[in-house]
């Protein structure tokens, strides 16, 4: 079976749709799939929902698909980036189902894993548990939270091997591998493709079966959201 294609629009011909649950891994701008969010922009698929930590940056990530409208409801953690994001909530544009952060990443962990629904201590008193089943273990409340399954997931990785195993870059590991096991269908951005077998398979961050199409995308742009610099000795005693 081969999973690598040609461009990032034909890893997502036939796959997304308007109305669409999508999930994309990536912490900030760190780890995203750039060339899949910018061909789902360039497909014009609308009334989207999107599961990702945040909704990128003015211009870049998924607030190209904010500024296109293509988004019709965000599940986050943080969206504090985002001035597009802000006015549109604010005006009630866009819907938003804020998620605590470790919470996210244990509805996508648990999609993956096949486990329907959990219970946490987080959110426990709060707007986050309105409407949600509450139960008491060892004289402790515990909300419930339905485990994450999107339809599609996009994903970002270093490294690929044509049966589709993973290999994530340090910290843009983050989201991705959940968001790529809990998908039904799961398309992987890297910029290195390589040839099965050659990955130790101690190495493998993630087996390919979880992987259903491959795209390279050997120079990704790679975005710097906030460039810290830190003062030189010579410039501390200046």
């Amino acid at each position: 079976m081969n999973k690598v294609y040609p461009s990032a629009a034909e890893a997502l011909e036939g796959v997304v749709r308007d109305g669409q649950l999508l999930a994309v891994g990536g912490f900030g701008l760190c780890g995203i799939p750039e060339a899949l969010i910018a061909a789902l922009r360039d497909s014009g698929k609308k009334n989207l929902t999107v599961i990702s930590n945040n909704a990128g940056v003015d211009g870049f990530g998924l607030g190209q698909l904010l500024e296109t409208r293509q988004i019709k409801k965000m599940i986050s953690s943080y969206v504090g980036e985002n001035k597009e994001f802000e006015r549109q909530y604010l005006a009630g544009e866009l819907e938003l189902e804020f998620t605590p952060q470790g919470t996210l990443a244990e509805k996508l962990r648990a999609g993956g894993a096949g486990i329907p629904a959990f219970f946490t201590k987080t959110g426990v008193g709060t707007l986050v548990a309105e409407g949600k089943e509450i139960r008491e273990f060892d004289g402790a409340a515990y909300v419930m939270e339905r485990a994450l399954l999107p339809e599609v997931s996009l994903v970002k990785a270093q490294k690929a091997d044509r049966s589709g195993n993973l290999v994530f870059h340090r910290t843009a590991r983050n989201f991705n591998p959940a968001v790529a096991m809990a998908g039904k269908l799961t398309v992987v951005e890297v910029e290195e493709i390589v040839e099965t077998g050659s990955i130790d398979p101690d190495d493998v961050h993630l087996p390919g079966i979880y992987v259903h199409r491959i795209v390279l995308n050997a120079t990704p742009e790679k975005r710097i959201e906030k460039r810290t610099l830190r003062e030189t000795n010579a410039q501390a005693g200046a």
